[in-house]
């Protein structure tokens, strides 16, 4: 099977992309490498905008994984117009022309940052969604749009993450636990925003796992399902870090809570990516703790400009073409 990763010389991808290659899959990338390529070099790696390609680019390929983008609330909040065509608009245009060229199925990277605020319960897909966020918003755009093309002859899954984190070769340290177990090693303290608000995690092990199960599902199988790994408060979030970085280094970690007001708040119910898709998440945030900490020698100084997507993106953004 030959698959295209649109984005998948970032986060998710550099993980993923190996995985695939260890399953036999013949594995294409096309990417603006924003952010480096640490892909294996056997990898053919294009270095395009997303929105210059076309029906005959995408001939040839059975799968088309989106993980493009803008990838989080400071990208977005600080551009909303580049982040409404980013996530709104590309993915579906790149659905369009792939199933001009037949591809089979389309599988888009969402996110459960669309619920928002869902205080009350374990939102399943079919609730409704309240993000009044640029980001969230067009996240569920790029999953309307393409799920719009959905026919019997081109599948199109979302799958809604949680807010992934763990180690990647393209490592990110704006992400909850990434930034709690940064501050945990580097500043010996945990601060809390909001401790009492929810929020899905995925280790991004447990994601690589939601892609494959994806990949192999039948083509028959079409829709939106939650992928996370567990739902926390953040409170919780930060006593699991704390715990296991005081495990590691043998040394005490204070945590400091502040009250900051955030309207998003929601967890979600994976029972349907189980059920239909065979996702069984299996890490806890300790694991991604352990995930990170035996890379921590590679790592080198955390306050990278690198590991931080909206320094990048205010470097590069006046060099982005609008369209």
């Amino acid at each position: 099977m030959r698959i295209l990763v649109a984005g998948g010389a970032g986060y998710i991808g550099s993980r993923l992309v190996p995985a695939l290659l260890k399953q036999g899959y013949e594995v294409d990338v096309i990417d603006l490498l924003w952010f480096g390529n640490y892909l294996p070099e056997k990898v053919k790696v294009i270095k395009r905008d997303l929105f210059d390609c076309t029906e005959e680019d995408l001939k040839g390929y059975d799968q088309v994984i989106f993980l493009a983008g803008l990838s989080n609330d400071p990208m977005a909040e600080f551009s909303p117009a580049k982040n409404f065509v980013s996530n709104g608009a590309l993915p579906a245009y790149l659905a369009f022309q792939a199933k001009r060229a037949r591809v089979k199925r389309f599988i888009y990277a969402s996110s459960c940052s669309v619920y928002g605020l869902a205080n009350n319960k374990f939102y399943n897909e079919d609730d409704p969604v309240y993000s009044d966020y640029p980001y969230g918003i067009s996240k569920l755009q790029g999953e309307r749009g393409c799920r719009q093309l959905q026919s019997d002859n081109f599948s199109v899954i979302a799958l809604r993450q949680g807010t992934v984190c763990g180690y990647s070769p393209r490592l990110r340290m704006d992400l909850i636990v990434n930034t709690m177990y940064k501050s945990a090693m580097i500043d010996n303290k945990i601060t809390i925003n909001n401790a009492l608000i929810w929020r899905p995690v995925l280790d991004i092990r447990d994601a690589i796992h939601a892609y494959l199960q994806t990949i192999a599902a039948d083509y028959s199988i079409n829709g939106v399902y939650n992928v996370t790994s567990g739902n926390y408060m953040v409170k919780e979030v930060a006593d699991s870090v704390k715990k296991e970085v005081e495990k590691l280094l043998k040394k005490k970690i204070e945590t400091e809570i502040k009250q900051i007001h955030d309207l998003r708040n929601y967890r979600v119910d994976i029972r349907r990516a189980q059920e239909v898709l065979g996702f069984w998440p299996k890490n806890k945030n300790e694991d991604i703790v352990n995930d990170l900490h035996a890379h921590f020698d590679e790592i080198g100084d955390f306050d990278q400009d690198k590991y931080y997507n909206i320094r990048i993106f205010k470097k590069i953004k006046d060099t982005i073409k609008s369209n």
